[in-house]
């Protein structure tokens, strides 16, 4: 029973400062780039052909002229309320698979071991499936959306194994194993999208949005890591 607090105490801590510093880096890195895109985006979108007038007036209104659109939160504080909910249950959720590990690791930890704990699931959630699916900005025209679900679990899943055995194993044989997990997502191929498709947004704003949501990536799973360690150290029982 110690052992399951001390684990839900750390990951409930370094889950809510991780959430809070990846929304500030999200309203400062990548959401000024996603209200730029939906411009290109709206601007894209086909007018919708309005009726005669002679034929609407002889005929009732429908109930329902056009299509609702979907529904979005309002820009300012309502979005920036919706991040900062997301990135919170996000951090609570990753730090108690760090926690987990660092529990079946066994051994303490500090804030620096927490800290490549971090780095391992930047790249194992970040940088592996980024790689071939690289972050994308609304109005971007990409693959069929199961085949890059599928992809990025799949380069997720075998980026994290291949981690797990460099980390629990010892024998020269996972080491080998695990390199050829590590490849083998990227040598099948990411999903890619159709050659006639045009993205609304422009290359570069598509490039640095890419930029910027990595970057704040890796800002949340340093500040994640480093924090799970420190609060799994905090909240160790007491001697006797």
């Amino acid at each position: 029973m110690p052992v399951l607090r001390r684990l839900l105490y750390a990951a409930l801590c370094a889950g809510l400062l991780s959430g809070v510093v990846a929304t500030v880096a999200h309203l400062i890195g990548t959401v000024p780039l996603i209200l730029e895109a939906e411009t290109y985006e709206h601007a894209a979108e086909p007018a919708t052909a309005q009726p005669p007038a002679s034929a609407a007036a002889a005929a009732p209104a429908p109930a329902h002229q056009h299509a609702a659109e979907a529904w979005a939160p309002e820009d300012g504080i309502e979005r920036a309320a919706y991040t900062l909910a997301a990135d919170l249950l996000t951090g609570i959720g990753f730090a108690l698979l760090l926690a987990a590990g660092i529990t079946l690791r066994g051994g303490d930890v500090t804030w620096r071991e927490g800290l490549f704990w971090g780095l391992a699931g930047f790249v194992t959630f970040t940088l592996a499936p980024g790689l071939g699916l690289p972050p994308d900005i609304p109005g971007n025209t990409a693959g069929p959306l199961l085949a890059r679900q599928v992809w990025w679990v799949a380069a997720a899943a075998s980026t994290g194994g291949a981690l797990a055995l460099l980390l629990f194993t010892k024998r020269p044989v996972y080491a080998v194993l695990a390199a050829g997990l590590i490849l083998l997502p990227h040598l099948y191929g990411a999903p890619s999208p159709p050659a006639e498709a045009a993205a609304a947004a422009p290359e570069a704003l598509a490039h640095r949005f890419a930029i910027a949501a990595t970057l704040v990536s890796f800002m949340f799973w340093a500040a994640l890591g480093a924090s799970t360690g420190y609060f799994y150290r905090r909240f160790a029982p007491n001697p006797g």
